[in-house]
């Protein structure tokens, strides 16, 4: 499995962005789908964001779309999370995954993802 560690939570205020960032153990750059999902408190755990390597093509959730952007540095085996005009509701633990999946496809179900990080919290004040 690829090992996953995330970075860039904190607090801010509504309005406010945070970018978070997920360094994969290994190159990635081939098979997979990177994603981000989240999970507040008493909530189940949801879909945010997510990029395949290979093709850089991306999927958002409609909650998130016009202020998240997902991307991928080559280089540094890292997905980025660049997260604006951020809202009270958008207060979770974010949670980098990794699955397997073919050029061009963006897999989004949680289930599908085999690797996960150990989160990081984002919390936006009102």
């Amino acid at each position: 499995q690829v090992q996953l560690v995330e970075s860039g939570g904190g607090l801010v205020q509504a309005g406010g962005s945070l970018r978070l960032s997920c360094a994969a153990s290994e190159r990635t750059s081939r098979t997979y789908t990177m994603g981000w999902f989240r999970q507040a408190p008493g909530k189940e755990r949801e879909f945010v964001a997510a990029i395949n390597w290979a093709s850089a093509s991306t999927r958002y959730a409609e909650s998130v779309k016009g202020r998240f952007t997902i991307s991928r540095e080559n280089a540094k085996n890292t997905v980025h999370l660049q997260m604006n005009s951020l809202k009270p509701e958008d207060t979770a633990v974010y949670y980098c995954a990794a699955a397997r999946s073919p050029y061009g496809s963006v897999v989004s179900d949680h289930q599908d993802f085999g690797s996960w990080g150990q989160g990081t919290q984002v919390t936006v004040s009102s």
